[in-house]
Order: structure tokens, then sequence, then C-alpha cells
């Protein structure tokens, strides 16, 4: 949950000054595939791999209205938390918007229920210009289906069972 706090400060103390476009990818993320200028945009998502073919009333959004990361009937997509880019001004006056949303819940005594509730709360309110498949954010516990031809990034299996026990 510290992750958009540390990627602002980042931005605010040196990215700004290096770089036009910022990348942010989890960790364990794994680079698959070639990909370039054609994920680039003013701000960019990726399709959550697990809800790409399910319907929207599926989707797992924060439905406690005290939560900032409140969610009611909106929303084209579910992205994952894995990965967003886009301009560094974007970027960080997203990852500093989304930083500030958990202080207020945590102000309030209440924690999203998964780590992109708050991202999805973000880009609901200020659309991304530039959606990526979930080619760019595969989960390596899932087969690919047929549909999906080229796997770009990709994510580990995670024990993260530990965090919500």
């Amino acid at each position: 949950m510290r992750q958009t706090e540390t990627i602002s400060q980042h931005i605010a103390m040196r990215a700004h000054q290096e770089v036009d476009y910022l990348f942010c990818l989890d960790v364990d993320t794994v680079l698959q595939n070639p990909w370039g200028p054609e994920t680039l945009g003013d701000m960019v998502a990726a399709i959550h791999p697990g809800y790409f073919t399910v319907p929207r009333q599926q989707f797992p959004y924060e439905h406690r209205w005290v939560s900032t990361a409140f969610v009611a009937d909106e929303g084209d997509f579910y992205y994952g938390g894995a990965v967003f880019a886009g301009q560094v001004a974007n970027v960080y006056e997203f990852t500093r918007g989304c930083h500030m949303a958990i202080l207020a819940d945590k102000a309030n005594g209440i924690m999203a229920v998964w780590q992109e509730s708050l991202l999805n709360r973000c880009l609901i309110t200020h659309k991304p210009s530039k959606v990526l498949s979930p080619v760019h954010i595969w989960d390596d516990r899932k087969p690919a289906p047929p549909s999906l031809k080229l796997i770009r990034f990709s994510t580990l299996v995670k024990d993260t069972g530990w965090l919500r026990g």
C-alpha cells in the first residue's frame, strides 16, 4: 500500500528531471517479450488478467461506501495494480492522489480490500488515455487463452496468504 507514496516521492525528487515517461511495474514482473512505444500514453493502465472476460458486476471493486476507493455502479474495466504508466507529471498526480486517499482511509480506520482498489477508483475518475490488454500483466498461475498470442509481461506466483490471514 506504500508503493504510491514511494513512486510519487521518487518523481518529486528525481524522475521529473530525468525522464518523460515512467512505467511502474511490480518488482516480481517478468518481461517475456518485446514491447515499445505502443504502450506509451498520457496515462496508461492494464486490464487485470483475472477480470478481462467477466461481467462488470463481478469486478472486485471496493463496495464499502466509507472508503475513498468506493465504486458504485460505474467503471469500464478492472485494472491490475501491477502495471501503470504515463507521462511523469500524470503519474505523479495519479500516485499522489492514490496516496492521499490511502491516508484518508487510514485516518478513518479503514483499508481498501485490495491494493488496486484505490487505483481503480482513480482510473474511473480520471480515465487512462491508453488501456493495455492483459498481455501486459499476465498472471503466471493461469494458462494463457488462445486469444492471447504473445504475453509481454507476467507476474510471478506470489505467496500473499499471510498478508490477509
